[in-house]
């Protein structure tokens, strides 16, 4: 391991090094643009073009775009190496702010004054900041090492995996490829790697940022995506999946989470599409600024999963088919996390809100959903009556609904809404008792936020809405950020 010193961390910036990946990612743009012309090139030149030269002239073309292609993969890799550095140096730095009172630190790091087990916690907080620098600078040095070795790209001689292969068998099959044939899949057949579980989330996210580049720029929602992975300042972005079809389909990690002592995952609910998914990265990334604030001794990733197709309208979401159907894409997408995880595996927690929570409780059903936390917000049911029939252990199940949250009303289960109607009619005053009050007996289920149901129920405000749950400041966005760094003890029961 790299040997880093106290007042080598205190007086490195991580500014440049962030500023220096962001650049990386500059140069893969313009490479793009390039590509892009050659394509359009290629397209006009098929068109009155015809015959063994223009075989020729299309043969040359491909093969620049295809060296273009792999000079960007290198700009990426070399981005994500930076990025990954210059987020680590970022935690590790923020845990020497706020030295206790009494207590000193020297420029060689040395530790004293009073009281005595103040000077004890603030010396293991120290080496333990500069071990976090030391492991990232050496993974830094390592994979860019690996960068510069390069080599050429060759075409693999192992047949891909069946649509059938689980993501371990995936993950199996792209570690048996050497370097030079990863590059050479990557460059030529971006479209298919981007949308397999089981690929290192660094690997989708270079085949998907190919891919993007190459879809309509009319789709709703792909200017915001694009401009998004380019940021520099925020956290770093992982596109591990993108789908135009429909209405679009989006997968976005912050922070690599192969490499993330902790992961959470969020599904989004009604109306979430490609065209809003900005609204619903908004909200993991809080969770990532204060996961980083709350525990910045482990690295977080947090992950935006639109990976299902989510009800547009009131009939869509009356019905379980979609939240079905996403639950086991959501199933296989956590399996590929567990499979492509680096060092002992993470934390990882998934949270639905609204009609997600129905996705996350219909993957949670099924044995062997890969989380070690199960986590509903705002849920209009997650299709089971009790926390004992999610195959989660009950100490592991969490959830929390706003007392004004609209869903406890909106999603009142038939049989609950016929007895307010009938009661409302049978008495005076009968339509105030009725439907003042919210309901526990949901579209899906028992609210997941009644104690009946056997979940640990966590506060979020009152005024909090359908929507305020991840709100900056807010006791529930501390709450689902506890949870996701594995602090759940915290949290009264």
């Amino acid at each position: 391991m790299t040997v880093i010193s106290y007042a080598q961390l205190r007086t490195t910036d991580p500014g440049p090094w962030r500023d220096t990946a962001t650049a990386w990612r500059a140069w893969a743009a313009t490479a793009g643009r390039w590509a892009a012309e050659l394509r359009a090139h290629a397209a006009r030149l098929s068109t009155f073009w015809t015959g063994s030269a223009a075989d020729a002239a299309a043969g040359r073309l491909a093969a620049l775009i295809r060296r273009l292609n792999l000079f960007r993969l290198g700009c990426w890799a070399a981005d994500q190496a930076l990025s990954e550095f210059a987020a680590s140096l970022a935690r590790a730095r923020s845990m020497l702010a706020g030295t206790p009172a009494g207590v000193s630190i020297a420029g060689n790091g040395t530790v004293s004054g009073q009281p005595a087990v103040a000077v004890r916690d603030t010396a293991a907080t120290v080496q333990a900041a500069v071990t976090i620098a030391a492991r990232a600078d050496g993974a830094a040095a390592s994979r860019l090492g690996e960068l510069i070795a390069g080599g050429t790209a060759t075409p693999p001689a192992i047949d891909p995996p069946s649509c059938a292969a689980t993501p371990a068998e995936v993950r199996r099959w792209w570690a048996a490829l050497s370097p030079a044939q990863q590059r050479w899949l990557l460059a030529t057949d971006p479209g298919r790697l981007g949308s397999l579980d089981g690929l290192p989330a660094a690997t989708r996210d270079a085949a998907n940022r190919l891919t993007l580049d190459e879809l309509p720029a009319r789709l709703p929602g792909l200017d915001a995506l694009r401009d998004r992975l380019a940021e520099g300042d925020a956290a770093r972005a992982y596109l591990l999946r993108i789908d135009p079809a429909g209405e679009g389909q989006a997968v976005v990690a912050l922070g690599d989470p192969d490499r993330a002592a902790n992961v959470l995952t969020q599904v989004p609910g009604m109306t979430a599409d490609l065209a809003s998914y900005g609204e619903e990265l908004t909200r993991a990334e809080r969770i990532a600024a204060r996961a980083a604030e709350l525990a910045p001794e482990t690295a977080t990733s947090t992950v935006m999963w639109l990976g299902y197709d989510a009800p547009d309208f009131v009939h869509e979401a009356a019905s379980r088919s979609q939240a079905t159907a996403g639950a086991d894409g959501l199933r296989r997408f956590q399996e590929g996390l567990r499979a492509t995880h680096l060092g002992p595996p993470a934390h990882q927690t998934v949270l639905g809100h609204s009609y997600g929570s129905l996705v996350v409780g219909s993957a949670a059903a099924q044995p062997g959903l890969a989380t070690d936390e199960v986590v509903f917000v705002g849920s209009p049911g997650v299709g089971v009556d009790s926390a004992a029939e999610l195959q989660v252990p009950p100490g592991q199940v969490w959830s929390s609904t706003s007392r004004s949250d609209v869903i406890q009303w909106a999603a009142v289960a038939p049989r609950s809404l016929a007895a307010d109607l009938a009661l409302s009619q049978a008495v005076p005053g009968g339509a105030l008792l009725a439907f003042a009050r919210p309901e526990n007996d949901l579209y899906f289920g028992t609210n997941p936020s009644d104690p009946a149901f056997g979940a640990r129920v966590f506060a979020s405000e009152p005024d909090a809405g359908h929507l305020g749950y991840f709100k900056p400041g807010s006791a529930a966005l501390d709450a689902l950020t506890a949870i996701a760094v594995g602090r759940g003890d915290v949290i009264p029961r």
